[in-house]
């Protein structure tokens, strides 16, 4: 018998078959193909629903005069795209002031906002003092009142201030909302409080334990804040046309409103105006998307 055994091929091991691309959830369980598309499914629809509205007021501001908005079925892309409806937008109402006035109010109430709910938040999270859970339930109890029910005394109080027509006087009753605290109270909750004890033994006061620990880890949750602060500034309008007489200082979305005419509305204008007063929501979402994503869920340890 020859050193060199020849195996036959019968006794020789069959090959082992390479398992094909599996596709996993966050919980690395297996996801079928039809329930893959579903999801996709499910997204694009959702996407439709959420997106396309924006990118047909889009597609209208591009349509120059002598194309058919309301043809069917629709066109979405502009046959001839141009600006013009931008420059009348511009020519009809001065709303680049209009902007700077609302870009002032949604500025300084995303600093109020940021400041007094990262302050309010930490002092209902991390700090012991009597009264904590009431304080707390005062929160939570000033977001179930409705604005419409409150907003007369608020006039009725910016006018004693002599606040009235003026832009802080739009800015005040917003500059520091309940949600915001909450949001801010939860994020401060899943700091763990080791990080906070070997800082005060290290000789740390409150401030920079705050300054220097707590605020850094809750950047997600600042983002989140600001946000919402911005748009809420940006989109608000019942509360800007109750204050505000003098047309010099309306807001974006008081000024907007005289795109409309009495009898007739030119939709090219109004599309146009429109999506003037979206664009910096999302360049400010662009911005800010990295933290957004990251929420509340904060407050590991890192290293």
């Amino acid at each position: 018998m020859s050193v060199l055994e020849k195996v036959r091929p019968a006794d020789r091991p069959a090959p082992e078959r390479r398992p094909g691309p599996r596709v996993t959830d966050e919980h690395g369980r297996r996801v079928r193909v039809w329930e893959l598309v579903l999801r996709y499914l499910l997204l694009l629809a959702v996407l439709a629903v959420t997106v396309g509205p924006f990118l047909w007021q889009l597609s209208t501001s591009l349509k120059g005069p002598t194309e058919d908005i309301f043809q069917s079925p629709p066109a979405l892309l502009p046959d001839h795209p141009t600006l013009h409806n931008y420059q009348r937008v511009a020519d009809t109402i001065p709303v680049w002031d209009y902007a700077v006035n609302s870009l002032k109010v949604a500025g300084a109430n995303v600093v109020t906002n940021c400041a007094g709910s990262a302050l309010a938040g930490y002092a209902l999270a991390r700090l012991r003092y009597r009264g904590r859970g009431v304080a707390t339930l005062v929160f939570i109890l000033a977001m179930l009142v409705p604005v419409e029910g409150i907003i007369i005394a608020q006039f009725t109080t910016m006018r004693e201030l002599g606040l009235n027509n003026t832009l802080i006087g739009v800015v005040l009753p917003g500059c520091v909302g309940a949600m915001n605290v909450l949001l801010m109270r939860n994020a401060f909750l899943n700091l763990p409080y080791e990080i906070e004890e070997a800082a005060y033994v290290d000789g740390a006061n409150v401030w920079q334990r705050f300054l220097r620990i707590a605020l850094p880890s809750v950047k997600g949750t600042l983002a989140v804040v600001a946000i919402f602060a911005f748009m809420g500034a940006w989109d608000d309008f019942l509360w800007p046309l109750i204050v505000l007489s003098d047309p010099s200082k309306f807001t974006l979305t008081i000024g907007l409103n005289y795109l409309h005419g009495t009898f007739a509305n030119d939709e090219r204008l109004v599309a146009a105006g429109t999506i003037i007063a979206v664009a910096p929501l999302i360049a400010l979402f662009a911005c800010l998307q990295r933290y957004f994503f990251r929420g509340v869920g904060e407050g590991a340890v890192k290293g």
